[in-house]
Parts: structure tokens; C-alpha cells; sequence
């Protein structure tokens, strides 16, 4: 599943109706700290329950952590979104970066895969474990795209 060349097709609000948008720029360690704080207040925003606040922030935080530590900055988008299909509302977040991009994604997807030493190598399948939906796409040299999407039950 290697992506090695070509342009990136991820892109954010794609297929939905964006409400609200935050962007936060990753640069420093505490940034992912922000990152917590905009993912929970735009959760309750969208309307979601306790719950899922904390499991959509869970999944943030671990998508501005790989950033940092691995491209050493970027940036997210966090939005609350409508559905264009069904009206459903939900939480969109959008991670993207201009790192060195992930070789083997369907490797990086695996649980306990990490190409650093001292890491759990679980943030990535934990996100796509939370979130409803989950897209990514990485090109070698020009960096990473994350898409992930929550839906309103």
C-alpha cells in the first residue's frame, strides 16, 4: 500500500457540510494539549455525550502526537460537520503534515508497529478503532494526510 509519488487526495470537509472549524497548528510538545482542549470543546459543541468527548479527544491527541514526533510539525483541523446524505451531525478531524510520510501504511496500521524504539505503536489502529470513519494517505518525502470522522448516534 505504498504511496510514493503522486498528488494528495485528502482533503478536509470533503463530502460533508462544515458548521465550525478550529486549526490548530502543531509545533511544540504542548501543542498536543491544545489540540485536547479544542477536540472536547467542539465535541460538546457538536452535541456529543461525555463519552464520546473523551474518546474523540483520545483519538486527536494521538494523531497531533504523531505528528510531532514524527514530522515535528503540521497542523489539524477539528470541525463540526453535517452529513450531505443523511443530515447526521458529527465531528470531522483533519491531520495533515509535510513530514517524511509512512513507507508501509498497512505496517503502521498494525497494532504494536512503531518505527521508533520506546513507543506502544498503538496510536494509529486506536484511532481507527474510535472514530466512525478513517482515511490516510502518505506520501514519501512530502509528508501525511489524516482524515477521521464521528458520527452522532
Amino acid at each position: 500500500m505504498d504511496k510514493l509519488e503522486g498528488e494528495f487526495t485528502l482533503f478536509q470537509g470533503k463530502n460533508v457540510n462544515i458548521l465550525e472549524s478550529v486549526l490548530v497548528k502543531l509545533v511544540e510538545d504542548y501543542d498536543n494539549g491544545h489540540v485536547i482542549f479544542i477536540a472536547r470543546e467542539m465535541s460538546v459543541k457538536a452535541g456529543f455525550m461525555s463519552t464520546d468527548e473523551v474518546m474523540i479527544a483520545t483519538a486527536a491527541s494521538e494523531l497531533s502526537t504523531n505528528i510531532i514526533r514524527y514530522a515535528k510539525k503540521g497542523e489539524m483541523i477539528i470541525s463540526i460537520i453535517k452529513n450531505l446524505k443523511d443530515g447526521r451531525k458529527g465531528l470531522e478531524i483533519y491531520a495533515s503534515d509535510n513530514g517524511p510520510g509512512i513507507r508501509d501504511i498497512e505496517l503502521a496500521m498494525q497494532e504494536q508497529y512503531s518505527s521508533l524504539p520506546n513507543s506502544l505503536g498503538l496510536g494509529l489502529p486506536s484511532v481507527k478503532r474510535i472514530m466512525d470513519e478513517f482515511y490516510m494517505e502518505s506520501l514519501m518525502g512530502r509528508g501525511t494526510r489524516v482524515l477521521v470522522r464521528r458520527w452522532m448516534k
